[in-house]
């Protein structure tokens, strides 16, 4: 009698501990969920026939005097508009900035990553912009006849090979905007590169979009991001109107707390600008705008500011160096695209930076695909390999230890080099790429994770 008591006893404390063992990893596993985020060779010759030599790809959309001042009083009642719904979306979406700051990673203002607000749909522009793009055709005709023509159709229909979380957008969706700042934060970015045309201005696709930067500067500054710009090769760029470009940027944004000031190794803080196909004009031209003694000289003045050149050949490094710029950029996301955007010669080129004063910031993407703008491009095509394309890119950069690391893109959907949200879409006869088996943030999870090990490695550097 006594060992069956003892027995019983011993089997009622054993139920006991094991249901208060159940009990306490329940527990657990509820708390880790409320933790848990909402949404958890273009070397070759025919390659570079895609970039532009002294051709301007970009169109002034209007020259009438009339018709300019119809779009400037048509520019201030947007403006005001999207500053309004702009407003009262921040005011609807506030919370505690403590809050915000708890749930995503902390931003590092030496990643910059490439930023779009050229898309538009029926609902915000009252019609499809950048996602109806047209197909390009070939340059040789006869390449050309073997290939479709037209444009896309949205929404089912896409000018790209992966489809988009948040569908065929608008760029003037104050949610579309809070949705990507609040993905570039939790991908542990710091400055957003804003592509940017002059007022009035626009890529031959799309419109223009200075009326954007106020309301893209507001939510950057809400998720602590810092907004500096991509100037891109608009209809007759040159030393004087690049003038005019900056003193317009810095004195329109230049007081807004999101604008961006990098700090030099002297201690000065300058506004940054990355300046796209820079090569198209002749250091000469350059030289006017950004040496000391240039007739168009920008340096030792209010406006003065770090310039980036883009580096495609090799030879444009001594071309960069004479015109003045502070530094060079890679852009492409495609391995083996150009000299500049291979990877195998990002050591010589910093070292060449080193020696010339210059800032070397590599480029860095996940893949690259554009068949559906450019259907006879597809030997161009750089495979994400489930995302080992990307950090084979990361730490190729990390190698040559840059003061900056800049990506391509948050959102350039033609080109396929987008780390935003995509997910698995088929419509009629089209089937979209998509990241699986991955999760639609995988790309924004991979970025956070070596802008971390960047901030390490970092660390050590300056040791």
């Amino acid at each position: 009698i006594l060992n069956y008591d003892i027995m019983a006893r011993f089997r009622r404390r054993t139920c006991v501990i094991l249901l208060l063992f159940i009990l306490f990893i329940c527990s657990i596993m509820m708390a880790l969920k409320t933790l848990r985020p909402d949404r958890a060779g273009f070397g070759d010759p025919f390659g570079l026939g895609l970039l532009p030599e002294l051709q301007q790809r970009t169109v002034l959309l209007d020259s009438k005097q009339n018709s300019l001042n119809r779009a400037q009083g048509d520019t201030v009642t947007r403006v005001s508009n999207l500053h309004s719904i702009a407003v009262n979306t921040m005011k609807a979406s506030m919370f505690p900035a403590k809050k915000l700051e708890e749930e995503l990673s902390s931003p590092n203002y030496n990643f910059h990553i490439f930023y779009y607000t050229w898309y538009g749909n029926p609902q915000f522009d009252g019609k499809y912009i950048h996602w109806n793009h047209p197909l390009l055709p070939h340059w040789d005709p006869k390449i050309a006849n073997n290939y479709p023509k037209g444009r896309h159709n949205p929404p089912e229909d896409i000018g790209a090979n992966f489809y988009p979380e948040l569908g065929s957008y608008s760029s003037k969706d104050p949610t579309v905007i809070e949705a990507h700042m609040k993905q570039m934060r939790s991908a542990s970015t710091g400055v957003i590169v804003l592509s940017w045309y002059p007022p009035g201005m626009a890529d031959e696709n799309g419109e223009p979009t200075d009326d954007l930067v106020p309301v893209v500067l507001d939510y950057a500054h809400k998720y602590n991001l810092k907004v500096t710009f991509h100037i891109e090769p608009y209809k007759d760029r040159d030393d004087r109107s690049m003038y005019h470009n900056v003193k317009y940027i810095i004195d329109r944004y230049g007081s807004h707390p999101a604008f961006y000031r990098h700090k030099t190794s002297t201690g000065r803080l300058l506004p940054m600008f990355y300046v796209y196909d820079s090569y198209v004009t002749i250091p000469e031209i350059w030289a006017n705008l950004l040496t000391v003694s240039g007739s168009q000289s920008i340096r030792n003045t209010p406006y003065d500011a770090l310039f980036i050149a883009l580096l495609v050949e090799e030879r444009h490094k001594h071309d960069i160096h004479r015109s003045g710029f502070d530094g060079m950029y890679t852009y492409f996301a495609t391995n083996g695209f150009s000299y500049g955007s291979s990877h195998h010669n990002w050591a010589s080129l910093k070292a060449f930076c080193d020696s010339n004063n210059l800032m070397f910031i590599p480029s860095v993407g996940p893949g690259y695909i554009d068949t559906s703008i450019r259907p006879w491009n597809n030997h161009n095509t750089r495979n994400r390999v489930n995302g080992k394309y990307y950090e084979t890119a990361f730490s190729a950069a990390l190698l040559v230890r840059p003061e900056i690391i800049s990506i391509t893109s948050f959102n350039e959907w033609h080109e396929g080099t987008q780390i935003e949200k995509a997910i698995p879409k088929r419509t009629g006869q089209v089937v979209y790429l998509d990241y699986k088996p991955h999760k639609p943030n995988v790309y924004l999870e991979l970025t956070q994770k070596w802008s971390e090990k960047y901030r390490k490695e970092q660390e050590q550097w300056l040791m």
